[in-house]
């Protein structure tokens, strides 16, 4: 049995070195589908259409919360029986649809192919119906809109890759870079307040060429090119950084944007990049930094000397010990993400305080049997596992809120805080 127990270490000693528990067992997570919920808001004129089962549609109602008058941004071509079985042809059936939803909706310029589960098992091949559609559209004079896929299967991945499989599908259509000079990148979702107070204090930085992938409508589109810098806004993005790098654009390390220190060590980061004056960006952010080291300071008092244990389901689970660990004095037991791209999270993982115990992967019965061990006071993990452990008596933070909820930047450090203090002061309500 690994030791989950919290020990007196340097913050700094870094956690680059330490081994890693890898698992493959069975898995408690969702599926790629889930991204559906924040990409929809963000691009504002685009629509995600599942091609999946009654299931696929089931969940995406449930996880978006969305009323059955409302008429959102996504949907489900519902594969039944007669396609299963072969008795109609599913690409047919497909461009029907598509056809039926773009006379239904023609503000759409950026329509989404999503597989799922279902797609993937009869074979059915969306790349070549994305292409075959982009064909038909440019022939009918529609040039402004663009058909694109990916998978969102979870079969495979978990939730948050399914954004990662969008946003790779993005990059070979980005214009390309038409000048010599550099531009900035940021790279995830984002709400739109974060993406407003990123601007800003990229331009009191002095930086003016900032694109955002993705963007909020589709014809806003970032360029890319060998000029291109890009910071990434999300941990769970490495098939678009590939994707991004094979079009010639370079990567800043750079811890990610959550609390005070790991923001201001991603502005620093883009900074130094374009040659700023590392005084002029201390300046700059000095006060955004105190304000929200002042907002911390309420949930420190809850949160400081508690024991918090993470069950892989995000990614965003490293970045996010080392804000609570570092910035409000919790105590790290097992930090479990579902993937570890160790060069994507070299800079957090010198910051993670020695002796870390990390896993990579799940075999959940021997996770929870850890869990149990360890004895934790609040318990990050998904939602299929936060009611069992609650029944147990444990406090728990569901971690799709992280996903949903904004938490990037130095505004919203004391959001961050807030999704893990509220559990606990709930409990202590309780027992009272």
């Amino acid at each position: 049995m690994n030791e989950l127990s919290p020990r007196a270490v340097p913050a700094t000693a870094g956690c680059s070195d330490t081994p890693v528990l890898r698992e493959r067992g069975q898995r408690e997570v969702f599926c790629g589908l889930t991204g559906i919920v924040w990409l929809h808001r963000r691009i504002q004129d685009a629509f995600f259409l599942v091609v999946g089962s009654r299931t696929c549609a089931h969940l995406l109602q449930s996880a978006a919360g969305v009323m059955i008058f409302a008429e959102p941004r996504f949907a489900t071509a519902i594969i039944d029986e007669r396609d299963l079985a072969g008795l109609a042809d599913a690409n047919d059936e497909l461009d029907r649809v598509v056809s039926k939803l773009i006379e239904r909706r023609p503000e759409i310029k950026l329509l989404f192919l999503v597989g799922s589960c279902p797609s993937e098992v009869i074979k059915l091949d969306l790349s070549r119906a994305a292409l075959r559609l982009n064909q038909r559209f440019a022939a009918e004079n529609r040039h402004d809109l663009r058909v694109l896929s990916y998978s969102g299967s979870g079969i495979e991945t978990t939730f948050t890759e399914g954004e990662d499989a969008c946003l790779a599908s993005l990059v070979p259509t980005l214009p390309a870079l038409p000048s010599t000079s550099p531009n900035l990148m940021v790279v995830g979702t984002v709400a739109e307040i974060v993406e407003d107070q990123f601007r800003r204090l990229f331009a009191a930085l002095g930086i003016d060429k900032v694109g955002f992938l993705p963007p909020r409508r589709a014809a806003e589109m970032p360029p890319v090119g060998p000029n291109t810098k890009f910071l990434l806004a999300q941990p769970f993005l490495a098939e678009t950084a590939t994707a991004l790098e094979r079009r010639g654009a370079s990567r800043i390390p750079a811890p990610f944007p959550l609390g005070v220190e790991g923001t201001t060590a991603w502005f620093t980061a883009a900074a130094r990049e374009f040659g700023v004056n590392p005084q002029h960006c201390a300046n700059i952010l000095e006060a955004p930094a105190a304000r929200a080291r002042d907002s911390l300071a309420r949930h420190r008092v809850t949160l400081a000397g508690r024991k918090i244990l993470f069950f892989p389901d995000s990614q965003l689970e490293i970045p996010i010990a080392r804000f609570l660990s570092r910035e409000l004095g919790m105590w790290l037991g097992e930090v479990g993400t579902p993937f570890l791209h160790r060069e994507l999270m070299a800079e957090e993982l010198d910051m993670l305080p020695a002796g870390t115990f990390l896993s990579e992967g799940q075999d959940v019965e021997r996770q929870l049997d850890r869990c149990r061990d360890s004895a934790p006071d609040i318990v990050v993990c998904g939602m299929g596992l936060a009611n069992p452990l609650e029944a147990e008596g444990y406090t728990t933070k569901w971690s799709i809120e992280l996903v949903f909820t904004p938490v990037q930047g130095f505004e919203q450090a004391a959001d961050l805080a807030e999704l893990f203090a509220r559990p606990l002061r709930r409990r202590a309500i309780l027992k009272v």
